[in-house]
């Protein structure tokens, strides 16, 4: 049995967000202060069985405002360092952490080491902060190993509130509430509580023995629209007339239905046949598209339109951004639609 090398160190990304922010004193909004200041307000981080080394995002920007070359940025961070650290913990804002978790479990191909995303709802100086559980629980995922080494959460994450979910399946569902985030169509991956309990048959299992690849590449050139009772076929024909655009994520009906307006299917059709990828999901936040159920999905189908199975939103939109940047054909990326990359999707 190999053992894997251990450093005994976390490092701790702060992109930005609430857990980080101070009240400002003339106006009483909210601001990003020094992450590495705020430290010493978590007196508990003396406590923590493991090394923990702080880079900051200069200056840290809210989560609203990240993009596809901030995830480069965070994957070129975690690849430089990656050789000198047991896990990474990424303190960023609520708003867009799931868009973030996924992109992310596709960049860091055979990730064999714990990324962990997480944040607050309240900042980490008040009072009743949810922050610091939220972090001191994060660190010591991060860390946690086998006997043999091996992490054992190697998979990009999200905690929150007591729950590590798998990061390409969580979905932002309160805004308000210390429960942020859930995974709908997958089990939790641990649950901390007075105890640290791990569901390890639900852990994604990568090649030990091989190394980490970092993709940085993202193309954008995607759109996300939604179906609803009414829609007309000038805003929809509006939306697929951009020459630059190469993939679409719809949000349709239930089990991945759609209005029977011929208009529709044929706009659809014309789409794939120039080689737009066009990735069916589901409004529901529960539930996968079976686009051979009703016959309203099956003409879907029929126009070339791919299933998203159970993806949420964010995970499909990342992924497609993901092929695309690596692949020209079409239909190549329209199979690896229809495969599980990163645990993103139930076949």
């Amino acid at each position: 049995m190999t053992i894997q090398q251990r450093t005994n160190k976390v490092l701790l990304i702060y992109t930005g967000g609430t857990i980080g922010m101070g009240q400002n004193p003339q106006t009483g909004a909210l601001e990003p202060l020094d992450f590495n200041a705020l430290v010493n307000n978590v007196p508990e981080f003396k406590l923590v069985s493991t090394g923990i080394d702080i880079h900051q995002f200069n200056p840290p920007i809210d989560s609203s405002d990240m993009n596809p070359k901030r995830w480069g940025e965070l994957v070129d961070i975690i690849s430089s360092k990656y050789n000198s650290y047991d896990g990474f913990v990424i303190l960023h804002g609520t708003d867009t952490m799931s868009y973030t978790a996924s992109a992310l479990s596709f960049m860091l191909e055979n990730l064999t080491k714990p990324v962990i995303l997480t944040g607050s709802q309240l900042p980490i100086k008040q009072l009743r902060t949810d922050g610091k559980e939220n972090l001191i629980t994060s660190l010591e995922l991060a860390s946690a190993h086998h006997p043999d080494g091996r992490a054992v959460v190697p998979e990009v994450c999200i905690y929150f509130n007591g729950h590590l979910l798998r990061g390409n399946r969580s979905t932002k569902q309160n805004a308000d509430g210390f429960n942020a985030f859930d995974t709908f169509n997958y089990p939790h991956l641990c649950d901390a509580g007075v105890n640290i309990v791990f569901h390890e048959h639900h852990i994604l299992k990568p090649d030990f023995s091989r190394p980490m690849v970092a993709h940085t590449r993202m193309d954008r050139h995607v759109i996300v629209f939604s179906l609803f009772p009414g829609i007309e076929e000038e805003s929809v024909k509006y939306q697929l007339a951009n020459p630059q655009l190469r993939g679409i994520v719809m949000r349709s009906f239930g089990s991945g239905n759609a209005p029977q307006q011929p208009w529709l299917t044929r706009l659809l059709r014309d789409a794939t046949e120039r080689g737009i990828v066009v990735v069916n999901i589901s409004q529901c936040v529960a539930g996968t598209v079976e686009m051979a159920r009703y016959d309203t999905g099956f003409q879907l189908k029929e126009a070339g339109v791919v299933s998203g199975y159970d993806s949420t939103v964010e995970a499909a939109v990342t992924k497609l951004m993901h092929l695309l940047a690596y692949y020209d054909n079409p239909e190549t990326i329209r199979r690896k639609m229809n495969e599980s990359i990163a645990g993103e999707i139930t076949i």
